[in-house]
């Protein structure tokens, strides 16, 4: 069985990566025993602040146990994903250099990986059945309020309640094809189950 322990900074997302690591392993390896557990959630403000990355890495290595895997997935807002992911992991690698530990920021935010897979989430929670996926999904600085704008009247996108929702049926693989950064989680994730 391989553990993998997360952190992550949104309330939508401690409820959608569960689903999401376990929708990846179930591809990647149908045949093996993954125990995700609840993601720690550090609020991005916090993330930045000396010692924060580092006492989340120590607490989820702590609830993960010797052999547990870490993600560590954030939204880039307008940081460079590569340079921000690359700076995060020497900190958690400073703090526990004994762990596989992947790093992931999602290009602007966690919700452009649905704009990439649009068509497949056309029609479901208020999101009308007549959209199509925009030119440049990771492009978009307000992909929350580029779905909300693209639902039904009286309807606006919820993290907490969509996010999850909308993780359980996007299309993966549109979604690795048409935005960067879900393909390097996609192979970050699959790395940390498959990699011994």
């Amino acid at each position: 069985m391989i553990t993998i322990a997360s952190i992550v900074e949104g309330h939508g997302e401690v409820a959608a990566v569960p689903v999401l690591l376990r929708r990846i392993a179930a591809r990647v390896s149908p045949e093996l025993v993954v125990n995700v557990l609840s993601p720690f959630r550090i609020q991005r403000q916090r993330f930045t602040k000396p010692g924060e990355v580092e006492r989340g890495v120590e607490f989820v290595a702590g609830r993960s146990g010797n052999e547990g895997r870490i993600l560590i997935l954030l939204d880039a807002n307008s940081d460079c994903p590569r340079d921000a992911a690359h700076r995060i992991l020497e900190r958690a690698h400073e703090s526990r250099g004994d762990r596989r530990i992947r790093v992931v920021l999602a290009q602007m935010e966690y919700e452009a990986w649905f704009l990439a897979a649009a068509t497949s989430v056309a029609g479901r929670r208020g999101i009308r059945s007549d959209i199509a996926p925009p030119t440049n999904p990771e492009g978009i600085r307000d992909a929350k309020g580029w779905i909300s704008a693209r639902m039904v009247p009286g309807r606006s996108y919820s993290p907490s309640t969509d996010q999850p929702a909308l993780t359980a049926v996007f299309d993966l693989d549109a979604a690795r094809s048409r935005a960067p950064s879900f393909d390097k989680l996609y192979r970050d994730v699959e790395s940390l189950l498959l990699d011994g």
